[in-house]
């Protein structure tokens, strides 16, 4: 140290015990062997001893058992070789059970004369250094890990490009497909409704004009005009049907779902469906063990399979066997991903109908559920079979796909979803006996846009006896219930204009004249009646075109209900 006159100033002994004892690294004098002759207050802290505890122990018993065996092997002869040994890393094995990383350096203190006197071993702490080297080693690892990943990557580049491309386009064109669809289902749907107002007038007339025939004196002239007459009811009934398969493609059809035992109703169906398919083709029907239970209308979904049945049949014209499994399935998340339209992974029950019949070819298949399509010769099918199914599938919440393949045989699969609570089972269709025509004296508020048709219906109903109100709109319907304190019955049209439809005037009328009964009707089933595919509960339905039975037994029959 120097003094202000220049000449060095010894260091006081204090100052220097000081900066041994306190400095930041840890000192340490040993003997030739180890043993520790003196240890400064900063090591001892470290191995949370005294310093006076830390004298007489040899430093190699304080590292860890590898830095024993380092300094036994490499460490101690080196040292003794070359005399001094840098920046070794050590762990010292602390009291706690602990460790603390150490960069050790050694030096040899020798006499003049070169005789070994003692150790002189420094010691960094190298816990912050141990962790940027853990933490640069991690860096490496996971940068030569994202070059492996980028090389790979590199590598199936193009494939990947090609598939996804690949996927894209398979992803778009079941996308416009699933929009055709719905574009074609909205079109037939409307279509339909207008047909069955139609067809409902045209119906009502031809069935007026046969029971006026009835009561003239039997005539060669009368006779032909009545045989005219059921010419033309049986076309329009046809022409009905059509309709009402339209309806099922564009899932505008008031289904009555119940709880179905799906092996049940196919085994009922058998003797049937095996009178439609012929002598020269044989019907297997497999039931699966544990089977769950369905909710579905048992006549649309026996209408489905005698519809697939028929298919089955013209595609197996030399015979052939056809067979029907109903077992239990479940679409996980990974099949309901891939494809288009909604379909909700879980529980279903799968009716599976396969034929050994001709098959069909990819261009057939995409569009098999298109209404009116067809590969029949003309006047051998209109081309509504399989999209009625589609439409009554859909509408009921399930699934259904074809697989098919030329001379191969086609295999179609209905997934219906499961059942759960403990309603009754249908065994199958429900038939209801027909009541016997009668009237009566009631009065009927008749509902009805469509002037023809309203005139139609007031006619059969006055005809039965009843006494008979009508209005154009829900709005005049509402006066006519403020005045007439007596109506028993509302028959309205489902979609009425003004912006009012059946429903709501439905809810104003009970509202005012609680008590009071209703019966709709349309050709055209909108979500104010029906919803997910079924009609609400408590609701009456007649379905149009109806016939004079039919309108007389439906009215006499919610006229005889008791009230809820």
């Amino acid at each position: 140290m120097a003094s202000p006159s220049g000449r060095t100033r010894p260091i006081p002994a204090d100052d220097l015990e000081d900066l041994f004892q306190h400095a930041p690294c840890g000192y340490i004098s040993a003997e030739p062997n180890g043993r520790i002759i003196r240890a400064n207050l900063t090591f001892c802290a470290w191995m949370g001893a005294s310093c006076d505890a830390m004298v007489g122990r040899r430093f190699q018993d304080l590292l860890n058992i590898a830095g024993k065996i380092y300094y036994e092997t490499h460490f101690a002869p080196l040292l003794r070789m070359q005399g001094y040994f840098n920046e070794v890393a050590l762990d010292l094995a602390r009291p706690d059970g602990t460790t603390l990383p150490v960069l050790v350096n050694a030096v040899e203190r020798r006499s003049p004369d070169g005789a070994l006197e003692f150790i002189r071993i420094t010691l960094f702490n190298a816990s912050d250094r141990r962790r940027y080297e853990r933490q640069l080693l991690e860096a490496r690892r996971a940068a030569e890990q994202a070059s492996a990943e980028l090389q790979a990557l590199n590598a199936t580049l193009a494939s990947r490009v090609e598939e996804a491309v690949r996927e894209r386009m398979a992803a778009e064109e079941a996308l416009r497909q699933s929009q055709k669809m719905e574009a074609i289902g909205q079109l037939t749907g409307g279509v339909a409704h207008d047909f069955n107002n139609l067809l409902t007038v045209i119906m009502g007339g031809l069935d007026t004009i046969v029971r006026q025939m009835e009561k003239l004196p039997s005539e060669a002239a009368v006779s032909k005009i009545n045989r005219s007459a059921d010419m033309a009811l049986r076309g329009a009934r046809r022409a009905a049907t059509l309709t009402q398969r339209l309806l099922a493609f564009s899932r505008r059809q008031p289904l009555a779902p119940k709880r179905i035992d799906p092996g049940r109703l196919v085994s009922g169906l058998a003797d049937l469906l095996q009178r439609t398919l012929g002598e020269t083709i044989s019907l297997e029907t497999i039931s699966g063990a544990g089977l769950w239970q369905t909710l579905a209308d048992p006549a649309e979904l026996e209408n489905a399979l005698v519809n697939m049945a028929v298919n089955a049949r013209d595609a197996m014209p030399k015979g052939g066997k056809l067979t029907i499994e109903t077992t239990n399935a479940s679409l996980d998340e990974a099949y309901v991903a891939g494809i288009t339209e909604p379909v909700a992974a879980g529980q279903y029950v799968l009716i599976a109908v396969s034929d050994s019949g001709t098959g069909m070819d990819p261009d057939t298949l995409n569009r098999v559920f298109e209404p009116f399509f067809t590969t029949k010769e003309v006047g051998k099918g209109t081309g509504l079979g399989l999209s009625q199914v589609y439409g009554f599938v859909r509408q009921s919440g399930g699934h259904i796909r074809i697989y098919s393949e030329l001379g191969e045989g086609t295999t179609v699969k209905i997934y219906l979803p499961r059942a759960v609570g403990v309603e009754q089972v249908a065994d199958s269709a429900e038939v209801t006996a027909p009541n016997a025509l009668g009237g009566g004296d009631e009065v009927v508020l008749v509902v009805e846009d469509h002037d023809d048709l309203r005139s139609y219906s007031t006619g059969v109903l006055r005809e039965l006896g009843y006494r008979v109100l009508e209005a154009p709109n829900g709005r005049r319907a509402l006066e006519i219930i403020q005045e007439e304190h007596d109506v028993a019955l509302l028959f309205t049209d489902v979609v009425l204009p003004d912006g009012m439809d059946g429903r709501r005037l439905a809810d104003e009328a009970c509202r005012r004249r609680p008590g009071l009964k209703v019966l709709y009707t349309t050709g055209y089933t909108r979500n104010a009646i029906v919803h997910n595919g079924r009609l609400d509960p408590g609701v009456q339905l007649i379905s149009k075109p109806f016939t004079y039975a039919e309108l007389a037994q439906t009215v006499r029959r919610v006229l005889d209900q008791d009230p809820d």
